[in-house]
């Protein structure tokens, strides 16, 4: 069964070291030995680790020389922003009936205070 975009961008983020390796080409395009320098992981791991980023879409790789610089892609994003702005409301809603709810017991717990103050 094919993957949909969505679901192998999420599995890319999913990852702290590649949601880290996006905070870094955030800042500018860097080399693979750039970005495995933070990280105690040895180069073919972060290899894999951009391989999983590239096959998302989330970052491309360049030629300079005998360099190939990543950056990031932020466009492939925007699959995951669409998808939570999808919900947003429903999500929203939720959080407004929760609110008010606490708002009504809230308002019954001050009115049973008042009322035991009020007996002989």
């Amino acid at each position: 069964m094919p993957e949909d975009r969505l679901s192998i961008v999420l599995a890319a983020l999913a990852d702290p070291t590649r949601r880290a390796i996006l905070s870094r080409l955030e800042k500018g395009e860097a080399t693979v030995l750039e970005l495995a320098a933070p990280f105690e992981l040895k180069l073919p791991t972060v290899s894999k680790h951009l391989k999983v980023l590239q096959r998302a879409g989330l970052i491309s790789q360049g030629r300079k020389a005998q360099w190939r610089p990543c950056r990031l892609e932020p466009a492939a994003l925007k699959d995951v922003s669409d998808w939570v702005e999808r919900y947003r409301h429903t999500w929203e809603e939720r959080h407004d009936q929760l609110q008010e709810l606490l708002r009504q017991l809230q308002a019954g717990r001050d009115e049973g205070s008042r009322a035991e103050g009020e007996k002989p």
